[in-house]
C-alpha cells in the first residue's frame, strides 16, 4: 500500500528484509509520508532514486550484494537526496553507521520491532519526526571534510594545575546533523583549551562510544564519554552517555573541579539526554564562566538552556542557517533571544576560544 497526497513528504525505503520494509512503509504512511517505492538493495535504490527522485530515502546499513555506505556515497555522487540510515541496535553497527553519517546521510535511526516495550508508539512518532526533518535538511556537498587522524596536531592539552580558580566551560548541543558538523567545527578547537567541553548529542545510545572514540581520533581535544561523579577537566570534551541526563554539580571540595553527575531526572524531559537539562546545569555552576553552543538539530531542545546561560552572564552561539543541516534548534534558540552571536559552523570554534579567553 502506498499513501498519496499533494505536499506530503515522498520517501524511498532501502532495506533487504521485507519485514522491515513493511514495518517502515506502515509507520511513515500512518504520519502521512507518501512511500513512493521500495527497493530491496542498494543497486536497485540506486536506480530508483534516479528514476522516482524521492524527497528522503530511509537507507538500511547492513544490505547483501552493495552496503549501505557504498549505497549512500553512490546517491550522494549521482543524485544528491536527504538519506537517513537505519541501523540494527546493535553495538557492531555503530562505526559503520557513523561512517555514513560523515559520508554525508542526515540522520540514523534504530530499526524498530514489537518487542521494544510499551513506548513503542513514540518511537515510531519520533522516527516519522526524523524521516520528515531530514527531507529538508540542508545537503553538504563534496563530501565529508573531516580531518582524518593524521591531519590531528600533537595534543598539547591544558594542564589542570596551572589554572587554580578557573571556572570555565562549554556547553554544547546539537541533534540531526550534529555528528558531521559538530566533529568539524571540534577539530579547529585547540588541545590547550582551558575548558572543558560538556556534549550532549541526540543520537541512538549504541552509538555513543563509538562516536566518542571517533571524536578522540580526529579531534585536538581528548574525547571520552562522561561517568557519574568524575570532576569536569580541561582540554576534555566529555560526551553524555544515551538514555540519560548530563547534569553538572559544584565541586566536592574547595579548588576542586565541579563534577558529572549522570540521572534520569527529570523524567519528564522530551529528550534524555537533554540539552536544556545540561546547559541549565552549567548555567547554574559556572555562571559568567559557561560558553554555550547550540548547533544543527530539529526541535527546541537547548534554546532554555542557553537563555539560562545568556542571562547567567556567560555567553552563547548559535550556528547559522547557512551550515545548520537542520536550523530547528538553532532557531528556536535565536527566537528566545538566547544567542549572543549567530555564525556559520566554521566560525564557531574560533569564538569559543575568544570567548572562553574572555571569561572572568
Amino acid at each position: 500500500m502506498t499513501v498519496t497526497g499533494p505536499g506530503r513528504v515522498r520517501v524511498l525505503i532501502v532495506d533487504d528484509s521485507a519485514f522491515s520494509r513493511r514495518i517502515l512503509r506502515d509507520i511513515l504512511a500512518r504520519h502521512g509520508c507518501e512511500v513512493v517505492g521500495m527497493a530491496r538493495d542498494g543497486a536497485e535504490a540506486v536506480e530508483m532514486v534516479l528514476g522516482l527522485r524521492p524527497d528522503v530515502v530511509t537507507l538500511d546499513v547492513d544490505m547483501p550484494r552493495q552496503d549501505g555506505l557504498t549505497t549512500l556515497k553512490t546517491i550522494m555522487a549521482r543524485c544528491p537526496t536527504p538519506v537517513v540510515m537505519v541501523s540494527a541496535r546493535t553495538q557492531e553497527a555503530a562505526p559503520i553507521t557513523l561512517a555514513c553519517l560523515e559520508a554525508g546521510a542526515v540522520d540514523c535511526i534504530p530499526k524498530l520491532s514489537g518487542s521494544q516495550g510499551l513506548d513503542l508508539r513514540d518511537q515510531e512518532r519520533d522516527l516519522a519526526a526524523r524521516v520528515i526533518a531530514a527531507a529538508r535538511a540542508r545537503l553538504r556537498r563534496g563530501g565529508t571534510s573531516t580531518p582524518g587522524s593524521a591531519a590531528r596536531p600533537p595534543r598539547r592539552p591544558a594542564d589542570p594545575a596551572a589554572l587554580p580558580g578557573v571556572r570555565r566551560c562549554v556547553a554544547l548541543g546539537a541533534s540531526t546533523g550534529g555528528p558531521r558538523n559538530v566533529v568539524e567545527m571540534l577539530a579547529r578547537l585547540p588541545a590547550d583549551l582551558p575548558a572543558p567541553v560538556v556534549y550532549v548529542q541526540h543520537m541512538p545510545a549504541q552509538f555513543i562510544r563509538s562516536y566518542a572514540a571517533r571524536i578522540d581520533q580526529v579531534c585536538p581535544l581528548r574525547c571520552k564519554v562522561a561517568e557519574d561523579g568524575e570532576e569536569l577537566l580541561p582540554g576534555t570534551i566529555y560526551l553524555a552517555p544515551g538514555d540519560v541526563h548530563l547534569v553538572v554539580i559544584p565541586p566536592l571540595r574547595a579548588g576542586g573541579w565541579p563534577r558529572v553527575k549522570l540521572t534520569a531526572e527529570p523524567a519528564n524531559a522530551l529528550f534524555r539526554p537533554s540539552v536544556d537539562v545540561m546547559m541549565t546545569s552549567v548555567a547554574r555552576v559556572y555562571g559568567t564562566g559557561a560558553v554555550g553552543v547550540l548547533m544543527t538539530g530539529m526541535g527546541r531542545d537547548g534554546a532554555a538552556g542557553m537563555k539560562a546561560i545568556r542571562l547567567a552572564g556567560g555567553h552563547t552561539i548559535a550556528e547559522s542557517e547557512e551550515t545548520a543541516v537542520i536550523f530547528g534548534m538553532p532557531a528556536a534558540a535565536i527566537e528566545e533571544a538566547a544567542a549572543e552571536v549567530v555564525l556559520p559552523d566554521y566560525r564557531i570554534a574560533e569564538a569559543i576560544v575568544e570567548g572562553v579567553a574572555s571569561l572572568r
